[in-house]
């Protein structure tokens, strides 16, 4: 029973009061021996919990949480940026010029493609009723790429010959006008001097919170037969079974620990997922390591300057800075409220998690297979871990000063400084090379498809379904060979099995995309 599996005599009363004092969060019913188990309650887990169910309804799943409430971590709505990444506004996705002098848009238009298999995803999750409201999670907000100077013109103006010329960018604006880019986002233009700017715009961005989506994801879940989740609960082992993984875990509550058995582990816990995926054990883990970069945020909630900005503005990104400290001035809606955001500030770290990691977390993340690896990212990245030390020694000063390549009329006043949350990169070995940081997510599964979990970063969250797909692809296979998985896999994401950064299905794209967002009350 529920009380005797949490080792809590007066379990029963949590259930009846749990609306209004509730001393860790959880379905009603704990799923002993389910088919699948979950680690961890961010965007990955919420939603591959979610499609397995939808795809076969009888499987049982259950989901644990180390921390007291759901999605704390890179999926909190303050941790992350919330930018919908679909290629349009981040420059990083498009490298500078080739031979040609062009810019090459292949990554862009690859990234827009699984975004839009997000928002397919959550709009089937809004008309059949996981979702009520699709406000909570997510908005419209036009994204914006804004450059200065003549090169980053250039630049710009070449990006955007590209990519327009995809009918996933057919309505991309251009312009080099003053005017017009001060109609598009007033603050990038108040006290700026005569430096050539430039910036394209699309106004069918969004805004999401993937806390609040993760949240809504993870409750259906709890809610539906045979399914269940727990917070505070920490999964402390993994050991291979003849039919799956027995999985060890901690009620943090209690102190009481058990061993639940599953047929298929996912570990999605984000900085967690690596010390669990080298206690597993598995062969595919050996080599890998993890590279952590800690993030902080410049926040403003003034309503005088916060109503002057709607949009998600992407810059390009200064010398050795990650990808994901690309620098960007965001509208942010949490809860209904708008706030302005400007970073990411990164910042070393050896933590794993924003909350509740250690400073032994990467020291304790070594070993005799990835030592090399780490050894050879210190040597050959020396600019970067310079650039993050660099970064987390700013005064607010000198904060504000990039702020103001932004937003030139910039008070200090008006903004505070806030932590984000820490990404851990996967360090590998590839092509023989040891010690390449991935910048981006990495998805590994064992041999007998029985455990899969994620490693890496942005633009993980935006592309969560497409990165799902490719989990049950491999390690559930055998559903969507049925008539029946394929039909359920296709009303969840239609463009199941279709190319449509093919031209030729321009039309069919524009359909899937307006009825997403007419669902997602998005136009």
């Amino acid at each position: 029973m529920w009380a005797e599996q949490f080792n809590a005599p007066f379990a029963w009363l949590a259930v009846i009061f749990s609306p209004y004092c509730r001393p860790f969060m959880s379905s009603v019913e704990h799923i002993e021996n389910p088919d699948v188990i979950l680690i961890g309650s961010g965007v990955m887990s919420a939603t591959l919990g979610g499609v397995l169910k939808n795809l076969q309804p009888d499987l049982k799943i259950q989901l644990y949480e180390v921390t007291p409430e759901l999605a704390q971590e890179s999926s909190n709505g303050w941790n992350n940026a919330g930018t919908g990444h679909a290629g349009i506004c981040e420059l990083s996705y498009t490298p500078n010029r080739g031979a040609d002098g062009e810019v090459n848009v292949a990554k862009a238009i690859e990234i827009f493609d699984q975004f839009e298999q997000s928002k397919y995803f959550w709009g089937y999750a809004v008309r059949s009723g996981m979702i009520k409201d699709p406000s909570r999670f997510v908005n419209a907000v036009p994204h914006i790429a804004f450059v200065y100077g003549q090169e980053q013109v250039d630049f710009l103006r070449s990006r955007h010959k590209g990519m327009s010329a995809h009918h996933f960018f057919s309505s991309m604006e251009y312009t080099e006008d003053r005017d017009t880019i001060r109609e598009w986002a007033p603050l990038l233009l108040a006290g700026r001097d005569d430096t050539p700017i430039a910036a394209t715009k699309m106004d069918r961005g969004t805004d999401v919170n993937f806390g609040a989506l993760s949240n809504l994801l993870v409750q259906w879940l709890g809610e539906q037969d045979g399914c269940g989740y727990a917070t505070e609960h920490r999964v402390t082992d993994l050991t291979r079974t003849e039919k799956g993984w027995g999985v060890k875990v901690k009620n943090l509550q209690s102190g009481r620990t058990f061993t639940n058995s599953a047929k298929f582990v996912f570990i999605g816990a984000g900085g967690g997922s690596l010390p669990l995926l080298q206690k597993s054990g598995i062969t595919e883990s050996k080599g890998f390591g993890g590279f952590p970069i800690g993030g902080q945020w410049l926040r403003c909630d003034k309503p005088e300057v916060v109503e002057q900005h709607v949009a998600k503005v992407y810059g390009l990104s200064p010398g050795a800075a990650p990808t994901m400290a690309v620098p960007h001035l965001d509208t942010r809606i949490i809860d209904g409220k708008k706030s302005l955001l400007f970073g990411p500030y990164a910042a070393w770290t050896t933590k794993f998690l924003h909350g509740g990691g250690s400073f032994w977390d990467l020291p304790g993340s070594i070993r005799l297979d990835n030592i090399a690896s780490l050894i050879k990212v210190g040597l050959h990245n020396i600019p970067l871990v310079g650039y993050l030390i660099q970064q987390g020694l700013q005064s607010m000063n000198t904060r504000m000063r990039e702020l103001r390549n932004f937003y030139p009329d910039a008070r200090t006043e008006d903004w505070e400084l806030i932590d984000a949350g820490i990404r851990v990169q996967a360090v590998k070995k590839e092509d023989g090379d040891a010690g390449i940081v991935h910048f981006g997510t990495e998805v590994l599964s064992d041999k007998d498809k029985t455990l899969a979990a994620l490693l890496g970063a942005s633009p993980g969250a935006s592309v969560s379904t497409n990165i799902i797909l490719e989990i049950v692809q491999d390690c559930f296979g055998d559903l969507l060979k049925t008539e029946a998985g394929h039909e359920r896999m296709k009303a969840m994401i239609p463009s199941y099995d279709e190319n449509l950064i093919d031209p030729q299905n321009a039309n069919r794209q524009a359909a899937l995309s307006e009825e997403a967002e007419k669902s997602l009350q998005l136009i």
